[in-house]
């Protein structure tokens, strides 16, 4: 990180900008709207500003040259369109300690304006460290989406209130407890829908402030999510609170880093999964240690790959969860059968070519043994086979055994949705090669005609395409 995030106190004192053109009226209108002082040097001599007549109160239109103005009480300087008055300018303005930014030149600049969300008193500011303005306000736009529109007023009216309640709350603890009852409870859903006068009269009707914190100690719970195949971007909206709101988060080993980087940063994370061939702790030591951490009050995330209702074990986690009397839910997740079909391209039904599908787990050798194939044989069903690389020999002498043809089309999806994902397609006579082609799991297997429509299994990184190109060039 090279430029760290900071809010400038607007009222302190004028910013001045410097520039020409519609660039310069751009910076002119964000400052406007945040309700900058903005001493303005045009120095194409162009004074129309268009400005409406609210924010032109607070503007001032600068004679003179810029480089030898009076800065005394400038708090910031803001150069857009302004040429070599500009990197001029950032020189002199370094020299006297001043904040200053140079459009489009990181060179010259101290500060970088990023992509704004505004609601009020609450902004939200993204930055690319000055290198791509345009992932910026993507980001932006994403998070806007999430963020109730009256979100800028439930901070303004937690404002008003914050410094009688906590001078009546000392422990920092109860304290917080007693904003996040007021946040996610009906006060401040009243505020959220508008309803401000209901919320105001709400929370001046609680009498003792932390016995209303102390009567809300949380009641612990389980939230069994789904993580989805590995594209940190197909976590849900729901499974991203749940992750933010966690006390404790058991997780399987085959989490990814930028998932488990969506967790709330001082929440405590226990692995809890295991890989092909090697120990676990065991299913029921997992749910000993759920419920236990329910028990003590603690906002649990059982966190799993893909989705818990697909052989993730979450239907005995859930029966556990009863036993206990534990609160519990569930947040589904893409699972691996589906994220891998959209990401290689296969569609999982076709019409009047693949009318069922059937997702089956052979882990082992002796897991394959047992599967009825004789069900599995109609051409119009699609098979997908979760975890079957090893036990790939034995599903296609079962699929043999059963009369499916050698030919069926065969395709072996690793790591998918994930940047070093990979595939390899054939025919089921191919299958256990398929397999050796791919650089290790998690992979699933789908079997049937459907993989004939598969798109391209290439993913291509930059070293990858540079050569190509020279190979081109060549």
């Amino acid at each position: 990180m090279r430029f760290l995030p900071v809010f400038l106190d607007l009222k302190a004192g004028p910013v001045v900008l410097i520039g020409a053109g519609e660039l310069l009226r751009a910076k002119l209108r964000v400052l406007a709207a945040a309700g900058a002082r903005i001493r303005v040097h045009a120095i194409d001599g162009n004074h129309d500003l268009g400005l409406n007549s609210e924010d032109a109160v607070r503007i001032e239109i600068a004679a003179g040259d810029p480089l030898t103005a009076d800065l005394a009480g400038v708090i910031a300087i803001v150069c857009a369109g302004a040429g070599d008055v500009g990197v001029a300018m950032s020189v002199r303005a370094k020299a006297l300690g001043l904040p200053v930014n140079v459009m489009d030149d990181l060179e010259h600049s101290s500060f970088i304006f990023p992509a704004i969300v505004d609601r009020g008193d609450v902004v939200v500011a993204v930055g690319t460290g000055g290198t791509s303005p345009v992932v910026a306000r993507r980001v932006r736009e994403k998070i806007e989406a999430l963020l109730p529109a009256r979100i800028g007023e439930l901070a303004e009216f937690i404002g008003g209130f914050r410094k009688s309640i906590n001078e009546r709350i000392t422990e920092f603890p109860l304290r917080r407890r007693f904003w996040e009852r007021v946040i996610d409870g009906p006060i401040g859903a009243a505020v959220l829908g508008g309803r401000k006068s209901e919320a105001e009269a709400a929370l001046k009707a609680i009498a003792d402030p932390s016995e209303f914190a102390r009567a809300d100690k949380p009641e612990g719970s389980v939230a069994l999510v789904g993580a989805g195949p590995g594209d940190p971007d197909l976590l849900t909206i729901k499974a991203l609170r749940a992750l933010q709101d966690a006390d404790i988060v058991f997780h399987d080993e085959l989490i990814s880093g930028e998932i488990l980087d969506r967790i709330r940063r001082d929440t405590t994370r226990v692995p809890v999964g295991r890989r092909v061939g090697k120990p676990g702790i065991g299913q029921d030591a997992i749910n000993k240690r759920m419920i236990e951490a329910a028990q003590s009050g603690q906002r649990v995330v059982r966190l799993k790959g893909g989705d818990p209702f697909v052989f993730g074990r979450g239907g005995e986690e859930v029966e556990a969860l009863r036993a206990a009397g534990v609160a519990y839910s569930i947040i589904p997740g893409i699972t691996a059968g589906l994220g891998g079909a959209a990401d290689f391209e296969v569609p999982l039904t076709y019409r009047h070519e693949a009318t069922r599908i059937t997702f089956l787990t052979a882990h082992k050798a002796r897991d394959a043994e047992v599967v009825d194939w004789a069900t599995l044989t109609d051409t119009r069903m699609t098979v997908v086979v979760y975890m079957g690389m090893t036990a790939a020999p034995a599903v296609r002498a079962g699929l043999f055994a059963a009369g499916r043809s050698p030919e069926t089309p065969v395709g072996v999806f690793a790591r998918v949705t994930r940047p070093d994902a990979q595939g390899a397609i054939g025919t089921l006579r191919d299958l256990p090669e398929l397999v050796r082609r791919v650089s290790g799991g998690p992979a699933i297997l789908i079997i049937g005609e459907v993989v004939r429509h598969a798109g391209s299994l290439r993913r291509e990184t930059p070293k990858q395409i540079i050569s190509d190109l020279l190979d081109a060039a060549e």
